[in-house]
């Protein structure tokens, strides 16, 4: 086991306070509370709202698939590369490939996304900010869920997702409120918030940490809810605080989990 104390060697790098296992390379972005948007943020080129947009002026698409589709690359792009391949999309959205490029294709032309045939598909000004608001309905409704009706954390998902396309803003609004406007949801993913802005954690997967460390958990993955039960079981939460590679987690937990230091 290496010491928390312990000089990072030639094959590792210090990343955010955390010496990281040989070979895993520092390239969380330099997030902080406005970082995750970096030239998409109010104000900034191609906003056609000035310094006043926020994520209930945005129009939604009518379409739940193309709601869907935005949402879906940026989740898979938020935590790791920017955007999302094919194949990452047919398995996040369960569908096929042939399916999935109809439908990027379809996006692209309506100016939500950059596609190149095998190359990562990524969001345009307006494709990110649609996203963005996608994804802080299906994130205050979770934190909502679990917190207002005692959801479990792997119950949540599933019925956000579905509640996520007709909730109002009216209604998103007085949720908001009632939860005190928080900036994280249950499995600790950044919540956005009403302009825009995303407090994104410079977290790293525990399985990437060097054994020895004490750090504390900021996100958990809620891609596998058994995964979620497991984690669950050992006590384990947001913001405990362990040292790395001192808890019994099966390899994938291990990596569903995100920490920083402690």
């Amino acid at each position: 086991m290496v010491a928390s104390n312990e000089p990072a060697t030639a094959q590792q790098q210090v990343c955010a306070g955390l010496t990281l296992a040989s070979g895993v390379r520092c390239e969380h972005p330099d997030a902080g509370v406005a970082g995750a948007l970096g030239s998409f943020s109010p104000g900034s080129e191609g906003s056609d709202h000035g310094g006043s947009l926020r994520l209930d002026d945005v129009e939604l698409p009518a379409s739940n698939v193309t709601q869907d589709y935005l949402k879906a690359i940026y989740n898979i792009g938020e935590w790791g590369p920017e955007g999302a391949s094919t194949s990452e999309l047919a398995a996040r959205l369960g569908v096929g490939a042939p399916t999935v490029s109809e439908n990027v294709q379809r996006l692209a032309g309506a100016g939500l996304v950059h596609y190149k045939p095998y190359r990562r598909i990524t969001l345009t000004v307006q494709g990110r900010r649609v996203a963005l608001a996608m994804v802080r309905r299906h994130r205050l409704m979770e934190t909502y869920l679990a917190l207002q009706l005692g959801y479990g954390w792997d119950e949540v998902h599933d019925d956000a997702e579905q509640l996520e396309h007709s909730v109002s803003d009216r209604l998103l609004g007085r949720m908001d409120e009632v939860l005190g406007h928080p900036v994280r949801d249950p499995h600790g993913d950044p919540i956005p918030q009403p302009d825009g802005t995303v407090a994104l954690p410079r977290a790293h997967r525990l399985a990437d940490v060097t054994p020895g460390q004490p750090v504390r958990i900021a996100r958990i993955s809620d891609a596998e809810p058994e995964l979620l039960r497991e984690i669950a079981d050992l006590e384990l939460d947001l913001d405990t605080e362990i040292e790395a590679g001192s808890v019994d987690l099966s390899p994938d937990a291990t990596a569903a989990i995100w920490v920083i230091s402690a």
